[in-house]
């Protein structure tokens, strides 16, 4: 006779397990506890075999009735459905540890293993901030184009274009960490190529013209900051270095009685070490500032505390503050400047400026042998910009550079 919900909620534990039929090989365990058991008796391959079903109330009457008629009905299909159980289970644990949050954590982990700088990290987890909200409870490989493209265009949406670009890289490289480690089939960002806004390339400001810069380096002189703002300030166009790696120089870096300066591969864009000649007015500038922090860790200690360096938008507030618009000069933009007028000047070979410019060569061969070879020409270099910068600074005549002769 079929149970009743009244009788199975009057239905009181015993000194013994006992057991409620419903009919259909369905009934239910009252344990002495009072707990109440959902079971399913069956035959499979002449085997007597039992099929858990859940605990009443949390599966009613009525849905073990369905899970058994599903059990009868994958019996007749010729399935075992304890087995068919397993499977899905495991399945669901399988699809839980392969969501798109767990795979792009891995991936992150992965990347700080391998030496990518905090700042990289830290601008990856924040493009994944992105994502994760809509994404990143999702099987990887249920993920499709529209999904992602719908989480681009919210992006877009923004006024983010660059940012939407970079993010759709960001999301392929987690698909394809998920492919290479058999969690997914295929990346489904290479079908949104071309979908995306492209946004205008802007390029850094900088000062290109001799007298202009020559102007910019006597406000300069004239600039009240503190010491280590006011370094930095100097030193930038000497080094031309990025901004970045500059400000988060560290005093055992430096090596004064040698005149050079090594930033840690950590710390530069291409993930490998380079090194810095320091000419005779950078010296001098590093020495000053040894005097008031060199007692600590950091060249450029921030205000607040000597365990951070000045900040990312210091250089540039200071360059805003001597009356230059970011139009007008940015602090990486003296990169450009001296690869313009350095290339213009004719008397140094490209390589040697790219070599000091810290760009990758793309032929391994030749980026080996550049390694070695134009550190000389890089010394004497270092040190005909800063008398050239000096002079243009001194307010002499500017001649005009020639190009290189062929």
């Amino acid at each position: 006779m079929a149970l009743t919900d009244i009788e199975i909620k009057s239905a009181k534990g015993r000194d013994k397990p006992y057991k409620l039929a419903d009919g259909g090989w369905l009934y239910l365990v009252v344990n002495p506890s009072g707990s109440k058991l959902w079971r399913m008796a069956y035959r499979f391959d002449g085997k007597e075999r039992l099929l858990s079903l859940g605990a009443y109330p949390l599966v009613s009457l009525k849905d073990a009735r369905a899970k058994r008629d599903e059990a009868k009905a994958a019996l007749l299909a010729g399935i075992d459905p304890g087995e068919q159980k397993k499977r899905d289970k495991a399945a669901a644990a399988l699809s839980q540890g392969n969501t798109f949050n767990v795979i792009a954590d891995e991936l992150i982990a992965k990347k700080r293993r391998e030496g990518k700088s905090e700042t990289t990290l830290s601008k990856n987890e924040w493009a994944l901030s992105f994502v994760r909200p809509t994404l990143g409870d999702r099987p990887i490989s249920e993920i499709t184009a529209a999904d992602v493209l719908g989480v681009l265009r919210q992006v877009e949406a923004r006024g983010r274009h660059e940012t939407a670009g970079r993010l759709r890289a960001l999301i392929g490289q987690v698909f394809r960490y998920a492919i290479a480690t058999a969690r997914a089939d295929n990346d489904p960002t290479f079908a949104l190529r071309g979908a995306l806004t492209t946004p205008t390339t802007k390029h850094r400001a900088a000062i290109t013209d001799p007298a202009e810069l020559g102007a910019f380096l006597r406000a300069l002189d004239g600039y009240e900051a503190r010491g280590a703002t006011l370094a930095a300030m100097r030193l930038l166009p000497l080094v031309f270095t990025r901004p970045g790696e500059l400000r988060l120089a560290e005093w055992a870096e430096i090596d004064m009685a040698n005149a050079v300066w090594t930033i840690p591969a950590s710390r530069t864009k291409m993930r490998r070490e380079h090194q810095v000649p320091l000419c005779r007015q950078a010296l001098a500038i590093l020495s000053e500032l040894h005097t008031m922090t060199g007692d600590g860790r950091l060249v450029f200690p921030g205000l607040r505390t000597a365990e951070r360096p000045i900040s990312e938008n210091t250089m540039n507030a200071a360059l805003r503050r001597l009356g230059y618009s970011q139009d007008e000069v940015t602090a990486h933009g003296f990169r450009a400047t001296a690869s313009t007028l350095l290339n213009e000047s004719g008397k140094f070979s490209a390589d040697a400026i790219e070599r000091a410019l810290a760009h990758q060569d793309p032929d391994p061969v030749r980026r080996a042998y550049a390694r070695g070879v134009f550190w000389q020409e890089r010394v004497e270099m270092a040190q005909w910009w800063a008398d050239y910068l000096d002079r243009l600074k001194a307010g002499g005549e500017v001649v005009p550079l020639k190009k290189r002769a062929e």
